[in-house]
């Protein structure tokens, strides 16, 4: 019998505490129902890449710093997840790190994944130095997901396909170290598996443990492959990058149907949390259509929510 996507995201967890605990079976599914309530259920958030244009590693007129991120997020944006990409991480020492999860904690935010997005790594080469120096920069940053208390992590897929012999025992080895620190590793279609609907299902499969899915809406080398894709991927996905194109002044969105994007993700189980992932130069004009997609994105949740009830 196939997992439910709440059951498979949360049976690691309560097959845990059942053990550690000792408890007995009518205890042990009462906690096991307890941890299919999942606190970003609906949480709406941006992915940090969505801010190229405004962010800045230090104080500069016209921009803001990761520091500062939470509070606009909260107070501007009216959400609360930030999804992090290394290329917005200043730093990461210590004292850098903590600043950024105490701005979080202080504006009410949820620091949820890192996306380590460092160039020129290659984690599947034949090469065993250059494997493994991929292998041990993605362990560092694995170290900072830990350290800021992230859920998740994951690797930057590469446009080649990779020898999935390689590609597997390097993901696993990236797995395990990351269940040691309580970092969950994501497998994201992008990439070599754009082209292919059942990438991220087969991936996840191959690997094994500890890890899951994060859809990306926009990376798919087209609409029938997305939406295919997506009703693969969203079974097993812990989180989504909600992504939207060039958009109208009234969230107009001709490339693909963002609604049908929720919907898959919705029908198949999936509640949050949802990170938009939209970039536009002006921060005016961004900030509007972030908007236009949080208000969407509440909305559609709000009706089906509603017509789930109905039934």
């Amino acid at each position: 019998m196939e997992l439910s996507r709440r059951r498979f995201i949360h049976a690691g967890t309560a097959t845990f505490l059942s053990g550690a605990l000792g408890t007995s079976s009518q205890t042990s599914e009462a906690q096991s129902k307890q941890q299919v309530v999942n606190p970003l259920d609906k949480a709406l958030g941006i992915t940090t890449s969505s801010l190229t244009y405004q962010m800045s590693s230090i104080p500069a007129k016209g921009k803001f710093t990761l520091v500062e991120l939470p509070h606009i997020l909260r107070n501007e944006l009216g959400m609360t997840v930030i999804d992090l990409n290394t290329s917005t991480l200043a730093k990461t020492d210590q004292k850098y790190l903590d600043q950024v999860r105490d701005a979080a904690e202080k504006a009410g935010c949820i620091l949820t994944n890192l996306k380590m997005n460092q160039r020129n790594l290659d984690m599947d080469s034949i090469d065993a130095t250059t494997r493994n120096k991929a292998l041990t920069v993605y362990k560092k940053s694995i170290d900072v997901a830990a350290h800021l208390g992230l859920k998740w992590a994951r690797p930057l897929p590469l446009v080649k396909r990779p020898d999935m012999k390689i590609h597997v025992a390097s993901y696993r080895e990236l797995c395990e170290y990351g269940a040691e620190r309580n970092v969950q590793l994501l497998v994201e279609n992008y990439g070599w598996m754009q082209n292919d609907p059942e990438s991220v299902v087969k991936l996840v499969k191959a690997i094994g443990g500890n890890v899951a899915a994060s859809p990306d809406t926009g990376n798919w080398d087209s609409n029938p492959i997305r939406y295919a894709g997506l009703e693969k991927t969203f079974p097993i996905a812990v989180t989504c990058d909600f992504k939207a194109r060039t958009m109208g002044p009234r969230g107009e969105h001709s490339l693909y149907d963002l609604k049908r994007c929720f919907e898959i993700g919705w029908n198949a189980g999936f509640r949050g949390p949802w990170c938009f992932e939209h970039a536009n130069k002006d921060q005016r004009q961004l900030f509007r259509e972030l908007s236009l997609l949080r208000d969407m994105l509440q909305g559609w949740m709000k009706e089906a929510a509603k017509n789930n009830s109905d039934c």
